[in-house]
């Protein structure tokens, strides 16, 4: 069998002056008011005094002919005959009032992405003060995750990985900090990214259980014969139907001593075909991807332990595979799940929420001071949000200010659904507690979230509803489409933020 290429792992230094030989050299531009209110780019002082006089010219005469007008996300290519800059890159961040971390992780992503198409011994990134030092790990962030794409079988790679970063007036902090996060997004990424068949339940507790040992985490998996000792039902019915026996995944950071752990729980249906409610053709064709939430909890737990934070944290999947065969779970069955409470089946392609259930019931016994889930959870998210923001939801609104402040610091959209008490009525069932579906279509990434409230108890909770971004058809200059690794930045701020 063809082996996927290896995750991209380049070397990344920072230094103080340029390499004698910096191969490629990026320096950064951004765009000001002129006397008569127009627009000008500009390179920063220190950039200007690092370089030699005929690489300054050279951008001076770029600026002066309108080749670089620093406008946000305009990279500009340039060969020179130059010995520090054969090949100059300048790339644009926009004017000061434009500038956030998304900003800054997609310009050195959109970098590196444009010059992937041939292999690069050494990219040289020059920063001056065009953006704070507090941000300057988000440049590394980009340059990492703009490596990692879904090309993973292709015999002839499209996109090559650049064998080093160097990153000249940055600290070796914040190469060191935003290498351990853009690698453990890639490791989401590259979770999702992998066929359903090789990426099943086994094979993602095997690998949740490697990065474990690798990082110094607890780790703990249940498989089928435990799942049933506990009374997992819900998992146990959802993945009945499949050869690849259902897991669940437990992995614990030990970082905040006494502390009672934050617990954040992913949905893992690592291929979804809807069940006896099967799916056509093309709404199953990218279902691999049902697994993103438990992917974002793996790349959250690997960036958290890789960075030594200071927290408690338990991470949680529900790993199943949602097939049909004779003994698939059906419509109008009653599940009785591990908490006890009952559901009736209406649609068995409601799933992840079924998953979910058994899953939140194991993070409540460990007694958290909150929980977040994340799931590729519904349709009517993305009908209500589209393709690019977060749906939350919650029942305690502290926590979800605090995850809505930490998305956007990390420019990553996100937007707060209501959680009405009239909501509750929706998810009632006539033969049991409650029921998996809502009324139809009528608010169903709500409805969704009303069923999951019923398994938290009075813990502090936020449903993150990321079936909209957390997979894409078509790429963008700062990242290959599939996976997007989306809240693993906004997750690991939140949890160090309170540290």
């Amino acid at each position: 069998m063809v082996e996927p290429l290896l995750l991209p792992s380049p070397k990344m230094t920072a230094s103080e002056a340029l390499p004698k030989e910096p191969g490629v050299l990026v320096v950064l531009a951004t765009q000001k008011g002129s006397e008569d209110g127009a627009t000008v780019a500009v390179c920063s002082a220190k950039v200007r005094e690092a370089l030699d006089s005929d690489v300054v010219q050279t951008i001076d005469r770029l600026i002066g002919s309108g080749e670089i007008s620093g406008a946000a996300g305009e990279i500009v290519c340039v060969a020179t005959s130059h010995n520090h800059a054969p090949l100059l890159v300048v790339a644009s961040l926009g004017t000061p009032d434009q500038l956030n971390r998304g900003g800054v992780v997609d310009v050195a992503a959109s970098v590196v992405r444009k010059l992937s198409d041939k292999a690069r011994s050494q990219i040289t990134f020059l920063v001056g003060d065009e953006i704070p030092a507090n941000e300057h790990d988000a440049l590394v962030v980009g340059a990492m995750t703009a490596c990692e794409g879904q090309h993973l079988y292709q015999s002839q790679p499209s996109t090559y990985v650049p064998a080093a970063f160097t990153f000249v007036g940055i600290s070796s902090d914040a190469v060191e900090s935003g290498q351990k996060i853009g690698s453990s997004i890639n490791h989401a990424r590259r979770l999702v990214n992998e066929p359903p068949t090789i990426m099943n339940p086994t094979e993602f507790a095997n690998r949740a259980s490697e990065m474990a040992k690798a990082e110094g985490l607890e780790c703990e998996i249940w498989d089928e014969k435990r799942l049933d000792a506990e009374g997992c039902r819900a998992i146990l019915a959802v993945g009945r139907a499949s050869t690849s026996p259902p897991r669940l995944v437990i992995l614990k950071h030990n970082g905040g001593g006494s502390e009672p752990p934050i617990a954040i729980v992913g949905k893992g249906v690592t291929f979804d075909s809807g069940g006896l409610s099967i799916k056509p053709s093309e709404g199953m064709v990218d279902m691999k991807c049902d697994m993103a939430g438990a992917a974002t909890v793996v790349g959250v737990m690997r960036a958290i332990a890789q960075l030594g934070i200071k927290r408690n944290v338990i991470g949680l999947c529900g790993l199943a595979e949602n097939m049909v065969s004779g003994d698939s779970y059906k419509l109008g069955d009653v599940i009785e799940t591990r908490s006890g409470k009952t559901i009736e089946i209406l649609n068995t392609d409601a799933e992840g929420r079924v998953v979910l259930a058994d899953t939140l019931d194991v993070a409540v016994e460990h007694g958290p001071s909150a929980i977040v889930d994340l799931a590729t959870l519904t349709g009517a998210c993305m009908v209500a949000l589209g393709n690019d923001v977060a749906g939350l939801m919650t029942n305690n609104q502290d926590l979800c200010d605090q995850v809505v402040s930490a998305a956007k610091t990390e420019s990553e959209p996100v937007w707060q659904l209501p959680m009405f008490p009239l909501y509750n009525e929706k998810v009632k069932s006539k033969v049991a507690d409650i029921k998996n579906v809502g009324e139809g279509r009528w608010g169903g990434a709500i409805t969704a979230a009303k069923f999951l409230e019923h398994f938290v108890k009075e813990t502090p909770w936020l449903h993150i509803d990321i079936a909209g971004p957390a997979f894409v058809d078509s790429a963008k200059p700062s990242r290959d489409a599939g996976a997007t690794g989306v809240m693993v930045r906004s997750l690991v701020r939140w949890i160090s933020q309170n540290a």
